[in-house]
């Protein structure tokens, strides 16, 4: 494949149009709310410590996959919003399955995240039912399914749990310490260490694009989402690919959730983080499904959270500016990657325009020849 550099800058152009565009308007925001913007951003773009890069790598793990489970459904042009029910349910029975212990070691590891699977692709079969037999859209679907997993989760919660010692916190029974994932050493001087689970989120991101890119099923997914009539036509079983592709996203949801659990939590209970799914739309969307860019979208967000952790301490600014940020970033990668697209179009229009213009002449000169 021949070098181009006009479409490599065009490609790097967006993410840095949008990055810039979003400090500027966040330093304005900042500017009006009468905080120090220079000290603001001083903090945030200091280099973190060795403890600090290791949480930027964990929450990013967990990023990473819920950003995956949402871009699945994107290719198909499906809005799976319910990955935070998903896996917020799978994460609860997953943890009840693993403290009973029934297998030794590792064998329990795997049971753990194949049933977390299990339980987060049934959970998003149901919204793909509803859409296939009854026409329900599963942006309305899997909104309400948030709902109703966050209340069954806490009905269940009640039932299943033991008193966390030492707190008023409620949780599972703990998982039994063979079956938790090991910690990686991976940064020297860290008293940290990075989620074992790391290592699986890096193969579904492997598999997420093998499984796009060079299979049948990736085409069908990817056709499917461009036109939906024209994959009908092509002899695509629309409504058998809406089920598999929400099922698939929904097996990757329940995955979210497991770094916690095997690699901190080790226990289902009301402290367990929630809102990752909604995190992971923004991710996907910042990545535009791309696996490497999903995972710079997730590195970019766990960055912008750790180190907004000392802005109330040092510069006496909310941390809620991070969130902001976030928000801006999103919005104007979207706006970004479109600017950036309809200036390569109009590019690659005015390229052919000339080159018509050039073959034309040439013609005029030959037969003025003749």
């Amino acid at each position: 494949m021949q070098f181009d550099p006009r479409r490599v800058a065009l490609t790097l152009a967006a993410p840095v149009l949008a990055l810039v565009a979003a400090v500027a308007i966040a330093s304005l925001v900042l500017a009006a709310a009468g905080d120090p913007v220079i000290e603001v951003w001083r903090t945030i773009l200091q280099p973190p410590k060795p403890r600090n890069v290791v949480n930027i790598i964990n929450s990013a793990s967990v990023l990473y996959l819920s950003g995956l489970a949402v871009a699945i459904g994107f290719r198909m042009n499906l809005f799976n919003i319910g990955v935070d029910g998903q896996y917020r349910l799978a994460a609860f029975v997953a943890a009840v399955v693993a403290a009973q212990g029934w297998l030794p070691g590792v064998l329990n590891i795997v049971l753990t995240i194949v049933v977390a699977m299990l339980v987060g692709a049934m959970w998003a079969g149901v919204a793909a039912i509803l859409k296939v037999t009854r026409g329900v859209s599963e942006v309305i679907s899997t909104i309400m399914l948030n709902a109703i997993a966050t209340a069954l989760v806490a009905y269940l919660l009640r039932k299943a749990s033991v008193q966390v010692a030492g707190s008023n916190n409620i949780g599972t029974a703990p998982i039994p310490e063979d079956s938790r994932m090991p910690g990686i050493a991976l940064i020297p001087g860290a008293p940290n260490e990075v989620y074992g689970f790391v290592v699986v989120a890096i193969a579904a991101g492997i598999a997420y694009s093998v499984l796009l890119s060079r299979t049948t099923f990736g085409f069908n997914l990817r056709a499917t989402g461009r036109s939906e009539s024209a994959a009908v036509a092509s002899g695509i079983d629309v409504k058998r690919m809406v089920v598999i592709a929400m099922l698939i996203s929904g097996g990757v949801a329940g995955l979210v959730g497991m770094p916690l659990l095997l690699g901190s939590a080790y226990s289902y209970g009301l402290t367990f983080q929630s809102g990752l799914g909604f995190a992971g739309i923004a991710v996907a969307l910042l990545g535009r499904n791309n696996p490497v860019g999903i995972a710079i979208g997730a590195l970019l967000f766990s960055y912008l959270n750790e180190q907004s952790n000392p802005l109330q301490i040092l510069v006496g600014v909310s941390d809620d500016i991070v969130k902001i940020v976030q928000g801006i970033v999103v919005l104007t990668v979207v706006i970004a990657y479109e600017v950036v697209r309809r200036y390569g179009v109009a590019q690659e229009q005015r390229k052919v325009a000339r080159e018509l213009a050039n073959q034309r002449r040439r013609d005029s000169e030959e037969v003025s020849a003749a």
